[in-house]
């Protein structure tokens, strides 16, 4: 989830001032970021339990990891006297996800070098935090062997409203807040059209990201039947917000649309003076003519619309950028591996134009059944004549090509394509990692998911 940001009290008069919101992303090819955003769980090593948010034991907990940042320049945001996520000058935060899931939401960077360097220094910080407090840090899809009753309630208001209003409109929600870990990247858009082509390239292609990031087969310590559970979780959690947003291939589909599907998105929350108003359930049509029965009268700011943006949770979402969202957290040796795909087939025209070719003559009938098929079976997912793997390569041809004419070169003179290659491997082998992991479970491991915790450390 977004990182920490200043309310706009700019007050909203109509729809039109929606619609404004997100054509204030229209940007200018050389202004074009990427920001990539990852999750990891963080657990006590003596035990290989959940990390708490603050132990009254003396034990280690997620506030001392988030404090013990502070020596590198982070500076703390805090809510009721709790601190609850750390930003710098650059525009990077670290927050916490529902259950103590520590993320980097980065900076917008220009190029996946950048990108690549970011991960990598804040990798080092952390560990070395976590290192003093005897605490680890690994990069799945979904906790391996942690219960949801093992889990910590981080202490943020918009997360107890949430809380109370999963359950009512899905079995899985509680499972995503508190078991689940993602990494995503956010790009930008030149124009309406612009954003148009690629919301729809994207969506189309989100189960082919699925597959290739496809790593949380376990459950509570045993295989779970699934190669990315954590796509799983989305079809159940709340599908007035979630999922494969096929309204995004309709004739006429653009910001105005997009609002109108936000306009239906139920609420969660108003914040207001530090604190968090429950609203679930609402529509934000009546907010907009002041009738909320928890707000009389009041009339939503900027700050209101954006924060229900980001209470929409589709596989591609539309802020004032464009959000990646079908990929499961890793190891940090492939976090820059997201940036490189997104921005190889994005961010160059013949690449676009090519990945559209790609995908444009799918029906809605094949969409849904890629989206349907992968968290099962990944890359062996059936598509037509053959298989998601076969869509990986060429997807993953079309970046490195993209990649390559977008010349954005490292200081050897290297471009990005090279952060592809943890792609290429899996995708040419055919096996996500999830079967990877789960060979390992089956063949090494015997039956254990003790060699686990050291695999994927960070």
């Amino acid at each position: 989830m977004s990182g920490p940001s200043k309310p706009n009290l700019q007050p909203i008069t109509g729809r039109d001032d929606l619609v404004a919101w997100l054509e204030s992303g229209n940007k200018p090819q050389d202004q074009w970021r990427m920001g990539t955003e990852h999750e990891k769980f963080a657990y006590r090593l003596s035990d290989k339990t959940a990390l708490p948010y603050a132990d009254p034991n003396g034990g280690p907990g997620i506030r001392d990891m988030l404090e013990g940042l502070q020596a590198y320049g982070w500076q703390p945001v805090e809510e009721n006297g709790n601190v609850i996520a750390m930003t710098r000058d650059d525009g990077g935060s670290i927050s916490l996800e529902p259950g103590g899931q520590l993320e980097l939401s980065g900076a917008p960077l220009e190029t996946v070098h950048q990108t690549c360097t970011e991960v990598t220094t804040h990798r080092k910080q952390v560990r070395e935090v976590a290192e003093k407090l005897g605490v680890g840090l690994i990069g799945l899809g979904f906790a391996p062997t942690w219960r949801r009753e093992d889990m910590h309630w981080m202490p943020k208001g918009r997360y107890a409203i949430m809380r109370n209003y999963m359950p009512k409109v899905g079995t899985l929600g509680l499972d995503m807040m508190l078991r689940t870990c993602t990494v995503q990247v956010n790009m930008d858009y030149a124009s309406e059209a612009d954003m148009v082509k690629k919301f729809r390239v994207a969506t189309a292609l989100q189960p082919v990201a699925t597959a290739l990031w496809a790593n949380s087969p376990f459950t509570e310590g045993k295989p779970n039947g699934w190669r990315s559970y954590r796509a799983h979780i989305w079809t159940d959690t709340d599908n007035n917000r979630a999922g494969l947003p096929e309204f995004a291939f309709e004739d006429g589909f653009g910001f105005e649309r997009y609002v109108d599907y936000l306009l239906d998105v139920p609420m969660y929350f108003v914040a207001r003076d530090g604190r968090y108003i429950d609203v679930a359930g609402r529509s934000f049509r009546d907010f907009l003519e002041g009738k909320l029965p928890e707000l009389p009268g009041e009339t939503p700011t900027v700050g209101d619309w954006a924060d229900h943006a980001s209470t929409a949770f589709p596989d591609v979402r539309l802020k004032k950028y464009m959000e990646m969202r079908g990929s499961d957290g890793g190891p940090w040796s492939r976090l820059c591996a997201l940036p490189a795909f997104w921005g190889g087939l994005l961010y160059d025209s013949d690449a676009l134009d090519e990945a559209w070719h790609l995908v444009k003559d799918w029906t809605p009938e094949e969409r849904r059944a890629l989206h349907a098929g992968v968290p099962v079976t990944a890359l062996k997912t059936p598509f037509r004549s053959g298989t998601v793997q076969d869509l990986a390569l060429d997807a993953l041809r079309i970046a490195r090509a993209g990649l390559g004419r977008r010349g954005r070169l490292s200081a050897d003179g290297m471009d990005e394509s090279g952060f592809l290659e943890p792609l290429q491997r899996i995708a040419e082998s055919g096996m996500s990692p999830a079967d990877e992991l789960l060979d390992a479970y089956q063949n090494r491991w015997n039956g254990s998911l003790e060699p686990l915790w050291a695999a994927y450390a960070y």
